[in-house]
């Protein structure tokens, strides 16, 4: 937030005093993507915006709010466990504050185990609880396959972890995860 501030002086001893305050409406930093999920596992949504103030994120289904987020910094509508045919359908991601609103929609797809075609991704070895002392490394594996290969994205608290970006927390090209836990 930005505030602007006018003092004007004239012949008068009286000053008048005139603020403004800029916002920054609503962008969107990351924005949901259309997934295919099988019945009985997760989806996960994420979005992100930032603004000025900092815009306040819900989801909707259906045209019915199912969450808000107050703090808008990033959130994740997670739908589990994922049920045909009731969980099909239009997600609607808002991001709204005082200078304006924004609104990015996504497909959610719930398949049946027997409609899964050939080479739909699956996790064959997913990450384990790991107790590591401060200041050590941890190697968390994660092993997928399918047809192309799947890419594998890490979370942490919910959100996506960048591991191009991020200092401590690597993705080998294989889709282990190195970290230093400080």
């Amino acid at each position: 937030m930005h505030l602007l501030q006018c003092l004007g002086f004239g012949i008068n001893p009286r000053f008048s005093v005139a603020r403004h305050r800029l916002m920054n409406p609503p962008r969107f930093t990351r924005t949901p993507t259309d997934q295919t999920g099988v019945q009985g596992g997760v989806a996960s949504f994420v979005c992100q915006a930032t603004g000025d103030p900092q815009p306040r994120i819900s989801w909707s289904r259906k045209g019915k709010k199912v969450i808000e987020f107050e703090d808008g910094s990033g959130s994740v509508l997670r739908v589990q466990p994922l049920r045909t045919p009731r969980d099909e359908a239009i997600y609607e991601c808002v991001a709204s504050n005082e200078a304006g609103e924004i609104s990015a929609s996504t497909r959610l797809t719930v398949l049946r185990e027997d409609q899964l075609p050939s080479g739909f991704p699956a996790i064959d070895m997913g990450p384990q609880l790991k107790v590591v002392e401060r200041s050590r490394t941890a190697t968390m594996l994660c092993a997928a396959s399918g047809m192309p290969d799947p890419e594998i994205t890490w979370f942490k608290d919910f959100l996506p972890i960048d591991t191009h970006s991020h200092g401590r927390i690597k993705q080998l090209r294989s889709g282990t995860t190195r970290s230093v836990m400080r």
